[in-house]
């Protein structure tokens, strides 16, 4: 049997295709005037912090899109908002430094306007030592060590509501209750699923006491 011979595609569009090339270097970046740049005070002893988690989160959004260190980070943060006809002052390097190891990321999130379905998991990162197929062909040179992030995703809109970072010698379900802690009161869950791994009597009550249904695959010799 002959082999199908290949497709073969043609542009001929050549002025489109060019232009849209040209269009992925593009860059637009816009700063809202109305947002909390400089920080609220708090009331607490000690001097008062001047820049807001917002604008800090910022600064290290860019640093980390670009791959720039943090005296760089300063320099592009300080161009745009000149650029942008903003009289707001920079966060110099030192503060970006002390404040990235300590600050609470903020997760944008959409909200559907119906009670939340959870989804939760956990997966690793490997952040450390040599990748599958090079420890296969030439052996492992070091050690790799991994870390575990735990998920909780509504399942309408496809954004993360909650994450947790830990080691990748704990387990899954002691943290599905600081995963729920992370929604807010005011906003209603109708139904947690999740893997076996869960299936935990601290999961159960924990879902419970938010109001939520738990859809979760009993295992055996689980709700430990």
């Amino acid at each position: 049997m002959p082999k199908p011979a290949n497709t073969r595609y043609r542009t001929t569009n050549w002025s489109d295709y060019n232009a849209s090339l040209k269009r992925r270097g593009s860059l637009s970046v816009w700063f809202d005037p109305d947002m909390s740049w400089q920080a609220e005070r708090n009331g607490r002893c000690g001097h008062p912090e001047t820049f807001s988690d917002s604008a800090i989160q910022t600064c290290l959004t860019l640093k980390v899109l670009f791959g720039l260190p943090l005296r760089q980070t300063v320099g592009l943060v300080a161009s745009l908002i000149k650029m942008a006809g903003l009289d707001w002052p920079v966060p110099d390097y030192s503060t970006l430094c002390r404040r990235q190891a300590r600050m609470a990321v903020q997760i944008p999130y959409r909200r559907s306007g119906a009670p939340l379905n959870l989804l939760i998991d956990s997966t690793g990162i490997r952040f450390r030592g040599d990748g599958e197929w090079l420890s296969r062909k030439h052996g492992a040179t070091r050690r790799r060590e991994w870390r575990k992030v735990h998920l909780a995703m509504d399942t309408a809109t496809g954004d993360i509501r909650a994450v947790e970072f830990t080691s990748s010698r704990l387990g899954d379900s002691p943290f599905l209750p600081e995963l729920l802690s992370q929604i807010p009161a005011g906003e209603e869950i109708e139904t947690v699923t999740a893997d076996g791994a869960y299936d935990t009597r601290r999961c159960y009550a924990a879902i419970l006491e938010h109001g939520a249904e738990p859809i979760i695959p009993i295992r055996r010799n689980g709700r430990a």
